[in-house]
C-alpha cells in the first residue's frame, strides 16, 4: 500500500494521536494514515529569525510529522498577505476587502516553494501527495516542475468564487493554471466545482466532461465532490465528558428554564455574526414574550488579529453586543453572551446538546462543521433545532435544518422563534434526516473517498 503524504499550512500536534484530534481535517489525516502509515508536512505555527528553517521531526506510531517555521517576513507577505488578505476575502465574496499587493504574491509563491524545497528529500516514488487549502495552490505545479511523478491530489476547504468575483484577482490566470497541475481537485459543494469549471471554459476554452474531467492545455484534472464531514460515532462519549466541565455545570445552573441559542465561530467577517447579532436584535423586538425566557451565547474567539479587516470586525460586533443587551438586559437576565474566547471541545460539545437552538448562519463558507457537530451532539430523544445558512456548504447536505438567508434579518428573526417552538416530533423528524446523512458521509467517507479517487487515475506522467 502506497505512503500517504499530507501537506497542509499547519499540521496537527503529534500528541493528537493519543488525545484526540480536534478538527475535522486533524482527524480525517489521521485516519487516512492509520493503516498504510504516512508523512504530515508543514508550518509549525511558529516565527523564527534564523536564516535557515530548522526542520523538527517526530514520529508517533506509523506517522512521521515534519514541520518547518516562517520567518517574519515570509509569515507577513505568504499568511497574513496573500493568503488571508487577497484570498480568503476574495473566496469569501468579499473583493472589497481584499488588499493585493505584488510583493504578496511573491511571498506567497516563495514560501509554497520552501514547502517544496523542504519536502523533496522526504518523497518516495511511490508516494500518494494530499495537498490541503488555499494556501498551497501552487505546490503541485512546483513539484511536477522538481520531477515529481507520483498521484498529486488537491482538496480546496473554501469556497471557490464564481468567474466574475475571481477576475478582481489581478493574477487569477495563474492561480487557476495552477490549480491544472494536479490529478484531482477536491471540492465541498457541486457549486464550487461548477464554479471552477466556468473559470476553466471561460479563461482557457478548456473541455469538460460530464464526469467532471478537465482537458486544459495539456493537462487533463479530474475534478469531484467531497463534502467533508466529522466523527460522529464519538459525539456521545464527548458530550458526556463536556458535561462534567464546570463551565458547563454552571451554564446549566444560570439558565434554569430559559432556553440557550448558540453560535460557535471564529472571528471573522464570513461567519455573519453582526448579521446575527442584528436577527436576534429583531426577535426580542418582535416577541416580547420571549424576553427572560432565551439566552443567546456566542462564542467567537479572536481569529487573525493581526490583519486589519479583523480589528475592525472585533470593534463592530463588540458595540453590537453592547447595544442588544443595553436595550434588552434586566437585572437578572443577560439575553446576549459574547464571550471572545475558546473553549475546549467536549464543553463546547456538551453546550450544543444543551442549547434549543444552534445558529449557524455564516454569509459564506465552505462546509461548517459547527453545523454538523451541533447535529450529532443532540438527544435523539428532545434534540436542538439547527438554523443554517443557505451561504454555508453543509445546508447542501442537512437541508432538513431551517435554512435561511443570513442577509435577511426579519426572517431569520422569525425563524429563530419557529425553531424555539418547533413541536418535539418535528424536531426529531428533521434530526433523524441529518443524522442520516451525517452517518453515512463521515470523516472516514470522506478521506477513503478522495483517496481512492487519487489513487485510481491514470495521471499524466508528461506533467513532469
Amino acid at each position: 500500500m502506497s505512503r500517504l503524504v499530507v501537506v497542509s499550512n499547519r499540521v496537527a500536534r503529534p500528541d493528537s494521536l493519543s488525545k484526540g484530534a480536534q478538527g475535522g481535517l486533524a482527524v480525517g489525516v489521521l485516519a487516512a494514515m492509520a493503516e498504510a502509515g504516512g508523512l504530515w508536512f508543514g508550518w509549525n505555527g511558529r516565527i523564527e529569525n534564523r536564516p535557515v528553517s530548522e526542520i523538527r521531526e517526530e514520529r508517533r506510531k506509523n506517522i512521521d510529522f515534519v514541520t518547518i517555521g516562517l520567518r517574519q517576513n515570509e509569515y507577513n507577505n505568504f499568511y497574513r498577505g496573500y493568503a488571508n488578505s487577497v484570498l480568503w476575502p476574495l473566496f469569501h465574496q468579499r473583493p472589497d476587502l481584499m488588499n493585493y499587493r505584488h510583493h504578496f504574491r511573491m511571498g506567497y509563491l516563495g514560501v509554497n516553494r520552501k514547502y517544496v524545497d523542504h519536502l523533496l528529500p522526504y518523497l518516495k516514488d511511490d508516494d500518494v501527495i494530499w495537498i490541503h487549502d488555499y494556501q498551497l495552490i501552487p505546490m503541485g505545479r512546483m513539484l511536477r516542475e522538481a520531477g515529481v511523478k507520483c498521484p498529486i491530489g488537491f482538496f480546496l476547504h473554501t469556497p471557490f468564487p464564481p468567474l466574475d468575483l475571481l477576475r478582481a484577482l489581478p493574477d487569477h490566470h495563474d492561480l487557476l493554471l495552477e490549480m491544472l497541475h494536479y490529478d484531482l481537485l477536491g471540492f465541498h459543494t457541486l457549486t464550487d466545482e461548477r464554479d471552477f469549471h466556468e473559470s476553466i471554459k471561460h479563461t482557457f476554452k478548456g473541455d469538460i466532461s460530464p464526469s467532471g474531467l478537465i482537458d486544459c492545455l495539456g493537462h487533463q484534472v479530474q475534478t469531484g465532490v467531497y463534502p467533508i464531514g466529522i466523527e460522529t460515532d464519538e459525539m456521545p462519549q464527548l458530550v458526556k465528558s463536556g458535561q462534567r466541565s464546570q463551565e458547563y455545570r454552571q451554564l446549566k445552573k444560570e439558565l434554569a428554564e430559559r432556553k440557550l441559542l448558540i453560535g460557535v465561530d471564529r472571528l471573522d467577517y464570513s461567519k455573519g455574526i453582526f448579521h446575527r447579532f442584528k436577527a436576534y436584535e429583531q426577535l426580542l423586538k418582535n416577541h416580547n414574550e420571549l424576553h427572560r425566557g432565551v439566552v443567546y451565547m456566542q462564542v467567537a474567539p479572536t481569529s487573525r488579529g493581526d490583519v486589519n479587516a479583523y480589528g475592525q470586525l472585533a470593534q463592530q460586533i463588540d458595540q453590537a453586543a453592547g447595544h442588544v443587551n443595553g436595550t434588552y438586559a434586566d437585572f437578572d437576565w443577560t439575553p446576549l453572551r459574547y464571550l471572545n474566547r475558546g473553549f475546549r471541545r467536549n464543553t463546547v460539545l456538551a453546550l450544543y446538546n444543551l442549547s434549543h437552538v444552534g445558529f449557524v448562519t455564516p454569509l459564506r463558507d465552505g462546509m461548517n462543521l459547527v453545523a454538523k457537530e451541533f447535529v450529532a451532539a443532540q438527544d435523539a430523544d428532545d434534540p436542538g433545532v439547527l438554523v443554517l445558512s443557505k451561504m454555508a456548504g453543509a445546508a447542501a447536505e442537512l437541508d432538513s435544518a431551517v435554512i435561511v438567508n443570513p442577509y435577511d434579518t426579519e426572517a431569520v428573526a422569525q425563524s429563530l422563534a419557529d425553531a424555539l417552538e418547533m413541536p418535539l416530533d418535528e424536531r426529531i423528524d428533521r434530526w433523524k434526516q441529518m443524522m442520516i446523512v451525517l452517518e453515512r458521509n463521515n470523516i472516514h467517507a470522506w478521506q477513503k473517498n478522495f483517496r481512492a479517487d487519487l489513487i485510481a487515475r491514470p495521471h499524466d506522467l508528461s506533467k513532469a
